[in-house]
């Protein structure tokens, strides 16, 4: 019995240096790539792309669906863009509130003819607006029936005008520059085709957002947002970076993404049958060109490119990492040919691994260990200067990379302007590895019952409470 608990407990501690491990590598690489992003960044003439005669048509997809709240306010900030030539495509999923009555009305929209070149399957197309006055002409109001996201994602591909594409949320707040910033690995590269480029996504709950603009960037007044706000940090900022430079980058946020339309379409557009339907395109087009032989990138931009609205309840919150999990389960599933596969060199290696073992698979080991402690403490066999020692040193560890992201993320761009703020994210650091991190375990442990035991397929509800107004600005009014 002695030689299965000290086989089970060293499989656990190896478990837990390779995940660290992994962990500490990545910081180091997206430090390197941070570094040279900002220096990068601050010799860029971008005014030049802005009056290029090259620069490309991007068409803007949103997908909104009773997005009633902030829908009239985020066509204006999306229209504001600071870019020569795009389009604005909102696709109205067959909202069951007033989302495109307010949007008729405030774009004073009209139904016009138009012929769809379905390249691509969706669901049927009720009717094409479009605006009467002229300073509102690049924005085109699909209205269908309801499909899900990646089915209006490929409706708006079917009549977008331009050879790129940017998939986003209708709700959030794209920074005025992001297009300009995007579409600049697309022309800098000419060994290999870019076929898709993200940003970083940052939480904007309690920051001033006045006509869809983002005017004053604040920390976030409730805890499960703040939480959030580190955890973005850590992902985007020390992981989806990492990932960019060794070239093995799976998943671009679906608020915010640049896409090759060609290939998308080549690839048969997004895939309707799974709530991950951001991820399971990268890797479906990733894999698309490595089996024809292709040079290609995936590229990460290390710019706070885009602001939206985190859960800020447990609920909402717990429906969205079910979902996340569920999508990740699927994309893994789905293309499980690639696990280990060197045909797709870093990515089948590398990449897919990390994602079954540290991502799919992390909080049911996690759990597991748990739940073992559990056992043999009540049976009196538990090492307790061992657990102390394991536990001191992980929740540290914890605590260090949550640190080093939050005062990296501060050097490089300075968003939260007073040292309050700081401070209460680092506050907050020390607090999440005992009241946020156990949710996020229980909700990937619900989210893989989910998927293996009751089927779920469907999104769950994600219930926007619009953009809240700080405390201290509400005790001024």
């Amino acid at each position: 019995m002695s030689i299965i608990k000290t086989i089970i407990e060293v499989l656990f501690l190896l478990y837990t240096i390779s995940i660290l491990s992994f962990y500490f590598w990545l910081a180091v690489v997206s430090a390197k790539e941070l570094l040279k992003n900002v220096r990068e960044s601050k010799t860029t003439n971008f005014d030049a792309l802005l009056s290029s005669s090259f620069a490309p048509v991007i068409s803007l997809l949103a997908p909104a669906y009773n997005e009633s709240l902030t829908i009239v306010d985020n066509i204006r900030a999306l229209l504001g863009l600071y870019y020569p030539n795009f389009e604005i495509i909102v696709i109205n999923d067959g909202s069951k509130d007033d989302s495109l009555e307010k949007t008729i009305k405030a774009f004073d929209l009209e139904l016009v003819p138009f012929a769809i070149d379905y390249k691509i399957k969706c669901q049927t197309i009720r009717g094409i607006y479009k605006s009467k006055v002229k300073a509102y002409s690049n924005l085109t109001v699909i209205d269908k029936m309801n499909g899900g996201k990646a089915d209006a994602l490929n409706a708006g591909i079917n009549i977008a005008k331009g050879d790129y594409f940017i998939s986003i949320d209708v709700d959030s707040i794209i920074d005025p520059h992001a297009l300009k910033k995007l579409i600049k690995p697309f022309f800098e590269e000419t060994d290999k085709r870019v076929i898709a480029a993200g940003g970083v996504i940052q939480i904007a709950n309690s920051c001033i957002i006045e006509n869809g603009q983002l005017v004053e960037v604040n920390v976030p007044d409730k805890f499960l947002p703040r939480c959030q706000v580190i955890e973005y940090s850590r992902s985007f900022l020390m992981g989806r970076l990492a990932w960019s430079r060794m070239d093995g980058l799976l998943l671009i946020s679906g608020a915010l993404g640049l896409f090759d339309k060609e290939v998308v379409i080549n690839c048969g557009g997004y895939y309707t049958k799974t709530v991950g339907e951001d991820m399971e395109l990268v890797v479906r087009m990733r894999k698309y060109m490595a089996d024809n032989n292709l040079k290609y990138k995936v590229v990460y931009i290390s710019d706070p490119l885009c602001w939206t609205e985190a859960p800020s309840t447990l609920k909402v919150l717990g429906s969205q990492r079910n979902r996340w999990t569920r999508g990740t389960i699927d994309t893994i599933m789905l293309h499980r040919n690639v696990f280990m596969n060197s045909k797709y060199g870093f990515m089948g290696m590398v990449s897919h691994p990390y994602w079954v073992f540290f991502e799919w698979l992390a909080p049911i080991i996690e759990f597991s260990g748990i739940l073992y402690f559990i056992i043999i403490a009540m049976l009196g066999w538990a090492s307790w200067s061992f657990f102390y020692v394991m536990l001191g040193f992980v929740y540290f560890f914890a605590i260090m990379f949550s640190t080093y992201a939050i005062l990296f993320d501060h050097l490089a761009y300075n968003r939260y302007k007073k040292k309050r703020m700081i401070m209460k994210l680092l506050l907050t650091a020390w607090l999440e590895p005992f009241f946020y991190h156990p949710l996020i375990v229980y909700w990937g442990l619900r989210g893989n019952f989910d998927y293996f035991i009751k089927k779920k397929k469907s999104w769950g509800k994600m219930t926007r409470s619009g953009f809240e107004m700080p405390s201290y600005k509400k005790e001024k009014r």
